[in-house]
């Protein structure tokens, strides 16, 4: 459909709303299911150096339990933007996992480069995969300063 304004012909896209925000869901609830792996993986791991009195004994020892945190928490996101890349593949948005995993990674980083679009039927999607990236870029931000706070209270007494 095209619209004269100030005599320009200007495309108008209708952009679906519900079936991407219904699709989305399942994208939504699977980060939050592979978050959660990732934190109680780290919960885990961060009690047994604690219980086991390595945490806090030297530099290196606390600087391995918050790289492996950071790491835990890099492979999570990793995972999740290949979710939303499936998804991507299969709503029919993109042929190649590839090419979706590099839209995917793009969304949910909130990069945004835009150089590749997305159709208006799913569109949406884009900002729904970078709020889901932003919120949980949040809870690994809030993991890792809780387990860099542990590891310097197991380190320090003062500030315990």
């Amino acid at each position: 459909m095209f619209v004269s304004a100030n005599n320009k012909m200007t495309q108008i896209h209708r952009v679906a709303i519900l079936i991407p925000l219904v699709v989305s869901t399942s994208a939504v609830v699977s980060t939050i299911f592979v978050h959660a792996l990732a934190v109680g993986a780290t919960v885990k791991f961060v009690r047994h150096e604690i219980r086991r009195g390595r945490a806090g004994t030297s530099f290196w020892i606390d600087f391995a339990i918050v790289a492996l945190t950071m790491l835990f928490v890099l492979v999570a996101h990793l995972i999740e933007i290949a979710l939303w890349a499936v998804l991507f593949v299969v709503v029919g948005e993109f042929s190649e996992f590839a090419t979706a995993y590099y839209h995917s990674a793009v969304n949910y980083t909130t990069l945004g480069y835009g150089d590749l679009i997305m159709t208006p039927s799913w569109r949406l999607l884009g900002p729904l995969e970078a709020a889901n990236g932003a919120v949980m870029f949040g809870v690994s931000t809030a993991m890792i300063f809780t387990v860099i706070l542990r590891v310097t209270q197991a380190r320090f007494a003062d500030l315990r």
